[in-house]
């Protein structure tokens, strides 16, 4: 008989790939960043390299795959076609949330993916509202049975708020975000699921020892939107819009975590490699997202996912060309403009 948790993997899988979860009227405010364009760019296009390293592991290029899932029997086979595809690609991924592994250890095997993509980076997940009922000796167990390099710890009030069985006690969770950080045995970072970091969020994570912020920022996909459609409730509907745009989330964790060594990685509604490289701009270290590679995986498996991937970096190296750029530190030296919304809502905080 499944769990409920699986029966909630699954569902979310089937939402996610075919109804509209996205935002409704809030977009990343992306579009309001204007980039400096070289006609005369003075570089040659062969000698672009956009590889980096993240948490001690090389990347061809800044993208890391969002989580998607985990702990249903259907998302092995999701999670394996990614993994394919990033080992292929020489990028990273995320996998879904643990907790059903942590309370059913025969679910283990879906998050496993180390068979077909032994070198990548590879970070497990866990909620930030489920930390209190694992101590971090059993994520470090947890963490070594699927060989994972760091761990996510995922913040979703709002999407919690949206569900009947959500855990709502979010009480004491950046004291146990800092326990975690200084007790395990791989890097943490803590990411959002969609509705963004602010300056506040990122001040209190400041503090603690964890090794990166994912803004995941409002304008992608919204998880009010998709637990909404779930429970069928009217009035997740007035909540779908809620967050912070992707942009204004970039720069407010790159202003909020100044000075300290701490890495960004920009998701949140980043479709196409102009969008990623204006993040990167804007002060990411990594960039990523998760709706188009579970599209690609449903529709065509593993090489639909390599041909986005690869789609994707061509279009980074092509707008890094226009800027005259050859590799990542000197996007994140690259000056920008910013307009409209964007710039409203920068000069109100």
């Amino acid at each position: 008989m499944i769990s409920p948790i699986e029966r909630r993997k699954k569902e979310h899988l089937e939402l996610c790939a075919k109804k509209d979860v996205s935002f409704k009227n809030k977009t990343t405010l992306l579009e309001f960043v204007e980039l400096n364009y070289l006609a005369l760019p003075e570089i040659n296009f062969s000698e672009i390299n956009l590889s980096t390293n993240f948490l001690g592991k090389n990347f061809s290029f800044p993208f890391l795959v969002s989580a998607i899932t985990g702990g249903a029997q259907v998302s092995k086979k999701v999670n394996t076609e990614i993994a394919q595809a990033c080992q292929e690609m020489g990028i990273g991924m995320g996998l879904g949330s643990m907790r059903a592994m942590l309370e059913q250890p025969s679910l283990t095997e879906t998050y496993y993916v180390r068979d077909v993509a032994p070198d990548i980076f590879i970070s497990g997940n866990l909620g930030a509202a489920q930390l209190k009922q694992y101590s971090p000796k059993e994520m470090n167990d947890a963490l070594q049975a699927i060989e994972a390099n760091a761990l996510a710890i995922h913040i979703n009030a709002a999407q919690e708020a949206m569900q009947p069985e959500g855990d709502l006690d979010f009480s004491g969770v950046v004291e146990k975000i800092t326990e975690y950080a200084e007790q395990l045995s791989v890097p943490v970072y803590v990411k959002e699921v969609g509705h963004g970091v602010s300056y506040e969020t990122a001040m209190l994570l400041r503090k603690t020892k964890i090794a990166a912020i994912d803004t995941q920022g409002a304008g992608g996909t919204s998880w009010t939107r998709v637990d909404s459609l779930r429970h069928k409730k009217s009035f997740g509907e007035e909540f779908r819009d809620i967050g912070v745009p992707t942009a204004v989330s970039i720069i407010e964790t790159k202003n909020a975590i100044a000075g300290t060594n701490k890495k960004i990685i920009a998701s949140g509604g980043i479709r196409n490699g102009v969008e990623a490289t204006k993040a990167i701009i804007l002060g990411a270290d990594m960039v990523g997202n998760a709706l188009p590679i579970l599209q690609a995986q449903t529709k065509k498996g593993t090489n639909a996912i390599k041909n986005y991937l690869e789609n994707f970096k061509k279009e980074m190296q092509i707008t890094s060309f226009l800027l005259g750029c050859k590799n990542i530190s000197e996007l994140q030296k690259q000056e920008y403009v910013i307009l409209g919304k964007l710039k409203e809502w920068l000069e109100q905080n």
